[in-house]
């Protein structure tokens, strides 16, 4: 991958729905070339698919919580049930394996404190081997991007 396929992967995160055409024309490239470098980094995996951003608080979900969840034990099969229980709760956006004291981080939306509640009650209290549930409430956003920074192509 080199500068212009960096050029080209940044200006889709910005802008998933630019022309061909268009983007073309940013990265200094003519369309045949430009599309041919596209389809290449989707075959390759670097692109993984196309998506809207919706924002959460116009949508009906304006709580953002962030769980740090810790395991009673972490066999194989304990973490295996952990993980595939997690990826089928439409609350929780994204969850991360941890270092440190809590195993995983959850990011989840609720619209008020009573669907947390239902959301800890009957979702994660029905997911055995929970050591303990640690909770954060996100009251505002500094800053929040999908655009991967530039790599710097200096040698060392």
């Amino acid at each position: 991958m080199d500068k212009i396929d960096r050029s080209i992967l940044r200006e889709l995160q910005q802008n998933g729905r630019i022309t061909n055409q268009e983007l073309a024309e940013k990265v200094n490239l003519s369309p045949s070339p430009c599309l041919r470098r596209v389809k290449q980094l989707e075959a390759s995996g670097m692109i993984k698919g196309y998506t809207v951003e919706v924002d959460n608080e116009a949508y009906g979900l304006p709580i953002i919580v962030f769980v740090r969840v810790e395991l009673e034990r972490h066999s194989a099969e304990v973490v295996h049930k952990f993980e595939n229980a997690i990826k089928l709760v439409d609350n929780v956006l994204e969850c991360y394996v941890m270092t440190g004291r809590s195993d995983y981080l959850l990011k989840v939306v609720v619209k008020d404190l009573h669907d947390y509640e239902h959301f800890v009650r009957h979702e994660l209290h029905e997911i055995a081997n929970i050591a303990s549930i640690d909770t954060s409430f996100a009251y505002g956003v500094v800053k929040r991007s999908h655009v991967l920074p530039m790599i710097s192509t200096r040698s060392k």
